[in-house]
């Protein structure tokens, strides 16, 4: 995909297509007005009869107007006249991109009303439509033996900018193709079933990455390797599942980077039946998603590499399955932790903090200026927040509120909850240091204290991406959330 800027009258504009504004009144926006002068009013007449109504997302395309370059025009419904905020001009760009992709037009200029500067800077706006049109022209790596449909025409993407923004607006668009592509990755990993992306696939997709971008290097701990470690929580989890498990530590290293790294944990559960605390069967194939915090990682990683960012980045990643079986960790059993202590497992579905907490305990090793774990860690963090937010939880509030201001700059927002020790007393044991459950209410709260135990002297946040990071249903498939919101934090370091 290419990505340009144009200064030029937009009727001389040598494109295949414009897109333009019509509010719900028939009103033109200036950009579509200059157009229609051109055209001898072609396109107000259209509107006035009322063939266009101009609602919120609606797309007309008309063909053929003489006096302007661009081949066709596409009309684009804005809605009621009103301050264009971020939220409408995402989602009429969207709508653009998406009415295209349906023809055979092979480059678009968005003539569109924008927010103002301070709402959208000249490098946001670059970075928007880049990430914008790269999440819209992703398709599902689904498995169908059928044909695959034609793959769109659109190849050219270009935005006004004045001569003094136009550096600006193409750093931004370097940004936002780098995070299309690693949500990309993060939604291809995610979206395989299980009996494809194993423990082992995703360290080799770490290894693949590292092949590619040389200020990565990977390595991969196999099950002698995570035992030499004693990480036993992570092994009560994998010790069920014939599949082997692996521990996944890949590093970006900068040459001008200062500073001690970033650590990204993320779970990496390649397919979650619950153990023998068994799941209910409906809608047990969506937890081949469980490995969304793991595929986050990935994608993170890739971005930031393409990128070059100068900081040092360190992701870990405990990748196994969680399965039933004669050699399954038993409710009521106790394991040791890597830290040292123990857990008595009441519910062997509660295992993503399981092998977490052993994950945060490897992250010490790099002397982390920060550790963010990204989990999809509780059906409760889903009947509290819905699918519109992530769950933010943290011990330093400085990286709570900068994760949710990268949240809200990315359009991937997260909701701070709170932790308390009242929530910690919950998870007490009278035969082991603590639980690794502590009841249903506050569910989402009580596993991020959970971790929490895990985590003293660190400065931590842990992100709950149980009702983000993908969707069921009729629309099944991956988000590519979080990775937004931690490329726009790394970004801002």
């Amino acid at each position: 995909m290419q990505f340009d800027t144009w200064t030029k009258a937009l009727a001389e504009l040598p494109i295949d297509c414009v897109a333009v504004g019509v509010q719900d009144d028939g009103e033109l926006t200036p950009e579509a007005k200059s157009l229609d002068l051109r055209c001898r009013e072609k396109l107000s007449r259209l509107t006035k009869r009322g063939d266009f109504s101009g609602k919120p997302g609606e797309t007309w395309l008309v063909t053929d107007l003489e006096g302007i370059r661009a081949e066709r025009v596409l009309l684009v419904g804005l809605g009621a006249k009103a301050d264009v905020t971020r939220k409408t001009w995402r989602r009429t760009v969207v709508a653009a991109i998406s009415a295209a992709t349906r023809t055979r037009v092979t480059s678009l200029a968005l003539a569109l009303p924008r927010p103002a500067a301070k709402v959208l800077s000249d490098e946001r706006l670059g970075r928007s439509v880049a990430e914008l049109t790269g999440n819209t022209l992703y398709r599902v790596n689904d498995l169908k033996s059928a044909k695959k449909p034609r793959p769109p025409a659109l190849g050219r993407v270009v935005v006004a900018a004045a001569a003094k923004a136009e550096a600006s607006v193409r750093k931004g668009f370097k940004q936002g193709e780098a995070l299309a592509n690693g949500a990309a990755l993060m939604r291809n990993l995610a979206n395989l079933p299980g009996n494809v992306c194993t423990p082992t696939y995703l360290g080799k997709t770490a290894e693949g990455l590292a092949r590619t971008h040389k200020s990565l290097k990977v390595k991969v701990l196999g099950l002698p390797e995570i035992k030499r470690e004693k990480m036993g929580c992570f092994l009560a989890v994998t010790q069920g599942s014939e599949e082997p498990p692996r521990f996944i530590v890949i590093e970006h290293r900068h040459p001008k980077a200062k500073g001690a790294p970033v650590v990204l944990v993320g779970k990496g559960i390649t397919f979650d039946t619950g153990g023998i605390s068994l799941k209910d069967p409906p809608t047990m194939d969506e937890m081949k998603f469980d490995m969304s915090g793991a595929a986050s990682v990935l994608g993170t990683f890739k971005a930031v590499a393409t990128l070059e960012l100068p900081i040092n980045l360190v992701g870990v990643v405990p990748a196994c399955e969680n399965m039933p079986s004669g050699h399954a960790t038993k409710p009521g059993d106790i394991v040791k932790s890597m830290s040292g202590q123990t857990i008595e497992v009441l519910n062997t579905d509660a295992e993503g903090r399981l092998i977490l907490c052993d994950a945060i305990t490897y992250a010490r090793r790099f002397k982390p200026e920060v550790v963010i774990d990204i989990a999809t860690l509780t059906g409760a963090c889903v009947v509290a927040l819905g699918n519109h937010f992530s769950g933010l939880f943290s011990n330093d509030e400085e990286l709570s509120a900068a994760l949710d201001q990268a949240g809200r700059r990315a359009d991937d927002r997260a909701w701070p909850m709170p932790m308390s020790d009242e929530y910690t007393e919950q998870l007490k044991s009278n035969f082991a240091d603590f639980a690794n459950v502590a009841g249903r209410e506050g569910g989402a709260i009580t596993a991020a204290c959970f971790l929490g135990k895990f985590t003293d002297g660190l400065r931590w946040a842990h992100l709950d991406v149980a009702g983000t990071a993908y969707q069921g249903g009729a629309q099944k498939g991956s988000t590519g959330r979080p990775v937004p919101l931690l490329v726009d934090y790394l970004l801002n370091k």
